[in-house]
C-alpha cells in the first residue's frame, strides 16, 4: 500500500446556518487532492426521532446526506452495525411474521445508505427473517469475520471490498479499501465467528495491494478497536458502533481516528479525506455532527418512516394495546438510557419493578434483569403514552409468582451486581444493598428462609450471564404461577403503575 497520512490536529468546526448545517470543505480550486465524504452512523435501532422528538431521526440524516452530496458527490455513507433489533417497532406482528428490521431496511433503502457490517444483534433474529432481511436490502455488506453455519460467507456479503473515486479534472482515482468486523456476542446457531483481530492481518494484506487508504468499519469494543490500529497501522480509520455512546480515539503509530456516533443517531460523524495523488498521502478530517431539531426530515425518507409507525401501531392494537393513548403526565425524565440502567437503578427501573409488586399479592420483592430496557433514551417531562411503554420494554414478558431460598436469593443478587455494564445487571423493588450486606424489606436476607418472589419469564428461564441457577429443577426456586395472560404481561403492569400516577 502507498503511504498515507492521517493526521488531524483538531476536530473540524461545524458552522450551522438556519436549519442546515455547513461542513467546511477543506480543498480549494486548485487543490489537486481527491476529496472523499464519509457520513457515518451506528447502532440504530428507532426509525423515528428520540428525546421526546428532539434528537435523532433517520429522515433528519438524510437531509445531512442530501447537503453532503450537493457539496461533495463523491459521498459514501456507512453504517457500524446494529440495525434488525431490538426495537418496539420491530417486535409488531405483520403479515404473519414480527417485522424483525423490515421496517429499517425499508427505510435505509429509501435513505440511500451504501455499506454496512454485522452488529451483534443483527443475529437476534430467527434464521429465516434473518435471511430475509438480507434479501430486502439495497446496501451492501461488507464482513470479514462473521460466516453462516457452514462457515461461508452470506449472500451476496463481501468479504473486503475497494471503492474508487475518480478525478474528472486528473483522471487520477483514489482507491478506499473497506473491510468489517463483529464481536461474536450473539451465538445464534446459524451464524460462525472467527476472532475479530486475527483476521485483520489478512485483509490489510490483500487490501494494501489494491488501496490506497484502508478503513475497518467495525461492531466491537472500542478496546478491541484501539488494538485493531495498535497493531495494524496500515489501518487509517476505524468507524464503528456498539457503545451507544459517542467516542473519538487517536491510536496507534500513525494516530489513526476510531470514531463512532451516539445510538439511535442522535450524532453521526462526516469524515472528509483528502487523497494527493503525487505524494499518495491522504489526510483524515472528522467533524462530529449532532441530529437534533436543526435539520428538517426529508419529506421522503419522513413518509416511509410514518407508513411503518402505522404498520406497527395497527399491530399493537390487535394485541390489545392502544399505542397513542396518554397515560401520565410526569414532571421528570424518566430515564431509561442503556447505560443507567445497566449500572443502577433509575427511576423508571423503580417504577417498573413496582409495578411487578402488583402483580400478586403478599410478595417480598420483585427482581427482573436490565436487559429487559431497551429504549435506551430518557423520556422527557410530559406526557407519556402506551407506545413509550412499548419502547421501553418491546418484549414484555410474562411476570410469574415464584418462591426463593435466602441463600440462593443472596447468591442471585451478587451476581447481579457482578453483572453491572450488561443486560444481566439486576433490577429490583423492596431490597437495598447496604454495608456488605443484602436487606430484603430493610432486613437482611435470611438464608434458611423462603421469600416470595415477582419475576420476569426471562429471568426465570435460567438463560441470563451467571444465573443459570435460576430455572425449573432447582429444589431452592420453584414457580408458583405462571403469569400466563395480558394482565401479567410487563408493560400492562407497567401501564397500570403509570396510570394509578396520574
Amino acid at each position: 500500500m502507498k503511504k498515507l497520512s492521517s493526521a488531524v490536529l483538531s476536530v473540524c468546526v461545524l458552522i450551522f446556518i438556519s436549519a442546515c448545517v455547513t461542513v467546511p470543505d477543506h480543498a480549494t480550486e486548485a487543490d489537486r487532492r481527491i476529496h472523499v465524504t464519509i457520513l457515518h452512523f451506528n447502532d440504530i435501532y428507532e426509525v423515528t426521532p428520540v428525546s421526546g422528538g428532539r434528537e435523532g431521526g433517520i429522515a433528519r440524516v438524510a437531509t445531512l446526506r442530501k447537503q453532503l452530496l450537493a457539496r461533495n458527490p463523491n459521498t459514501i455513507t456507512t453504517l457500524g452495525g446494529d440495525l434488525f433489533s431490538p426495537s418496539a417497532i420491530g417486535t409488531a406482528e405483520y403479515q404473519g411474521d414480527r417485522l424483525a428490521g423490515r421496517q429499517m431496511v425499508d427505510v435505509l433503502n429509501h435513505f440511500g445508505l451504501d455499506y454496512a457490517t454485522f452488529g451483534n444483534h443483527e443475529f437476534d433474529l430467527k434464521e429465516s427473517q434473518f435471511r430475509q432481511r438480507m434479501q430486502e436490502a439495497r446496501f451492501i455488506w461488507v464482513s470479514s469475520n462473521v460466516f453462516d453455519a457452514d462457515g461461508q460467507p452470506y449472500d451476496g456479503v463481501q468479504q473486503n471490498l475497494v471503492v474508487p473515486f475518480t478525478d474528472s479534472k486528473s483522471g487520477k482515482t483514489f482507491r478506499v479499501g473497506l473491510f468489517g468486523l463483529t464481536l461474536s456476542a450473539n451465538q445464534a446457531e446459524y451464524v460462525r465467528y472467527t476472532d475479530p483481530l486475527a483476521v485483520v492481518g489478512n485483509q490489510v494484506a490483500q487490501l494494501s495491494k489494491q488501496a490506497d487508504f484502508i478503513i475497518a468499519l467495525t461492531h466491537q469494543s472500542i478496546a478491541d478497536d484501539v488494538a485493531l490500529v495498535q497493531q495494524n497501522p496500515q489501518v487509517g480509520l476505524v468507524l464503528g458502533g456498539h457503545e451507544h455512546i459517542n467516542y473519538q480515539r487517536w491510536r496507534g503509530s500513525r494516530f489513526a481516528p476510531i470514531l463512532k456516533g451516539d445510538a439511535n443517531v442522535r450524532s453521526v460523524y462526516v469524515v472528509d479525506l483528502y487523497f494527493d495523488p503525487e505524494t499518495q498521502h491522504t489526510e483524515v478530517k472528522p467533524a462530529f455532527v449532532p441530529i437534533d431539531e436543526r435539520f428538517d426530515q426529508d419529506p421522503t425518507v419522513k413518509t416511509v418512516v410514518d407508513r411503518w409507525v402505522t404498520v406497527a401501531f395497527d399491530a399493537f392494537r390487535q394485541q390489545g394495546f392502544e399505542p397513542e393513548k396518554v397515560i401520565a403526565t410526569t414532571t421528570a425524565p424518566l430515564d431509561g438510557l442503556e447505560s443507567s440502567v445497566r449500572s443502577t437503578q433509575t427511576n423508571l427501573t423503580q417504577l417498573i419493578a413496582a409495578s411487578m409488586l402488583a402483580a400478586y399479592s403478599d410478595v417480598d420483592l420483585s427482581l427482573y434483569n436490565s436487559g429487559s430496557i431497551r429504549i435506551d433514551d430518557s423520556l422527557p417531562p410530559g406526557k407519556i403514552t402506551v407506545y413509550d411503554v412499548i419502547r421501553i420494554l418491546p418484549f414484555g414478558g410474562q411476570v410469574q409468582l415464584a418462591t426463593i431460598k435466602g441463600s440462593l436469593l443472596i447468591k442471585a443478587l451478587d451476581q447481579g451486581l457482578a453483572n453491572k455494564n450488561t443486560g444481566g445487571f439486576l433490577q429490583s423493588a423492596n431490597t437495598q444493598w447496604q454495608n456488605g450486606v443484602w436487606l430484603v424489606n430493610g432486613k437482611p436476607i435470611d438464608a434458611a428462609k423462603t421469600y416470595r418472589l415477582a419475576i420476569n419469564d426471562f429471568l426465570a428461564s435460567g438463560r441470563e450471564r451467571g444465573l443459570d441457577f435460576l430455572k425449573p429443577g432447582n429444589p431452592d426456586f420453584t414457580i408458583v404461577q405462571s403469569g400466563e395472560g395480558l394482565a401479567y404481561d410487563m408493560r400492562q403492569l407497567l401501564i397500570g403503575v403509570l396510570g394509578d400516577a396520574k
